[in-house]
């Protein structure tokens, strides 16, 4: 009997995950990836003796199955970390959740928090038809003084996208979507939140997980960008001459691309990719000279005025990530796609921010600098959002393609989620 020909387009995280899974069945899958390495954005760099990710990755798991197999995977070259996360607000840093920490705010801001947390709204359907938009869900949740200090610039400045238009569906889980218990409200509550504890690679950077599952496979073929993928023919092309026929072909590219790659493709559903709306990402990972004393892991920014939505620093996730004495940090700010200013004028504008902040001080030099713009950042979860994913999926699968992992399935999802689904899709293959 055949073997049934499988290809699975990127080698991120969420291709390398269904490759993986396969493999331990017995199961061979062709992976075609166009970058000189696979890793998607789950990769790092080594840049002046500094570890660099591209933006801030970290593990954290709710299966055990997950956490089981990346030990497995990284050995010894993984620890856990209890979280230190900030918000920075009021000229200072106040520990994270906001609203878990509002006896670290300036009294009046503190008191305008707590009592309209105390005489919120709720959230309901009106119909059976019509959903709560994420703007009415922050005030029904935390009221108006935590949505006004805190939420509401934030998401704001972090989807670019008025708030009234997004949906709840991507919160689950996401967002610590309450106050602690009444007693601990003006208290400090420490371990709340979902990733009060996380993983991360004692060596290498983060992307040394996709390096240990690339490691077990001998069928990952680089610098092979997808320029075709013919649903007649059921073959996929690449842009090193490669071309291949398909039973089953798994999608982790950003969905939006299809319309560039796909033929036939007809005219209503081009349409409808461009209706997928996203942010874009950009990352200064900068090395100073001065070793982060405080033992921060990131710290979110909601003030309009600052660029950057979230610092961190990869020095306090490993100190294998600077050499002694310094610090490696990331920074991420959002913009629209196709807005983005010039790079230099974007690195010159967040240096000053980090300034501003209180990240950088005159005793810390910057010895080391790395860019990345990333064109798709988190998909926007707008009214549009389910009926056009819902049409472009069923059109994909018609053709024994299968959309996978944050940016084929085109979801906010963790790196467990798109390792699970990934496992997922092995097993129904």
């Amino acid at each position: 009997m055949r073997k049934k020909r499988i290809v699975i387009v990127g080698a991120g995280l969420s291709g390398l995950s269904v490759a993986w899974h396969l493999a331990r069945k017995g199961k061979e899958a062709l992976i075609l990836e166009k970058e000189h390495e696979p890793g998607g954005l789950c990769r790092s760099k080594q840049k002046g003796g500094f570890v660099f990710d591209y933006c801030g990755h970290v593990l954290h798991f709710k299966k055990e199955y997950t956490l089981r197999l990346v030990k497995g995977l990284l050995g010894n070259n993984l620890r856990r970390i209890r979280r230190s996360a900030w918000v920075y607000h009021s000229g200072r840093y106040i520990p994270y959740p906001f609203q878990a920490h509002l006896d670290w705010l300036p009294p009046r801001i503190r008191r305008e928090c707590i009592e309209g947390f105390m005489r919120r709204s709720s959230c309901k359907k009106r119909t059976a038809g019509e959903r709560c938009n994420f703007y009415d869900w922050i005030h029904a949740t935390f009221g108006k003084g935590t949505a006004r200090h805190f939420m509401l610039p934030y998401n704001a400045k972090f989807w670019k996208v008025p708030l009234a238009q997004l949906t709840c569906d991507w919160i689950d889980g996401l967002i610590p979507d309450s106050f602690p218990k009444q007693s601990r409200v003006e208290k400090n509550a420490t371990g709340y939140g979902y990733n009060h504890h996380f993983w991360y690679p004692k060596q290498g950077g983060i992307g040394s997980l996709p390096a240990a599952f690339a490691g077990s496979l001998n069928s990952v073929v680089t610098n092979a960008e997808v320029v075709e993928i013919n649903t007649k023919e059921k073959t996929v092309r690449a842009s090193n001459g490669i071309k291949e026929k398909f039973d089953s072909l798994i999608l982790t590219l950003p969905l939006p691309l299809i319309k560039n790659i796909i033929t036939p493709l007809p005219q209503p559903i081009k349409h409808l990719c461009g209706r997928l709306r996203f942010n874009s990402i950009f990352n200064l990972n900068v090395g100073i000279d001065k070793k982060d004393s405080l033992g921060r892991h990131w710290a979110y920014y909601p003030q309009p005025d600052i660029s950057f939505f979230r610092v961190g620093f990869f020095n306090n996730f490993s100190p294998s990530a600077a050499p002694n004495g310094a610090s490696a940090l990331y920074t991420e700010t959002a913009y629209r796609h196709g807005s983005l200013p010039l790079l230099s004028r974007m690195s010159g504008l967040i240096h000053e921010d980090l300034q501003k902040t209180g990240v950088l001080s005159g005793a810390g030099k910057v010895i080391a600098q790395d860019v990345n713009a990333i064109e798709f950042g988190y998909p926007v979860y707008d009214f549009n959002y389910r009926p056009v994913t819902k049409m472009l999926f069923t059109q994909l699968l018609k053709h024994g393609i299968i959309p996978c992992g944050r940016y084929g399935a085109w979801r906010y999802a963790s790196m467990e989620d798109v390792i699970l689904e990934g496992r997922d899709i092995a097993g129904r293959l």
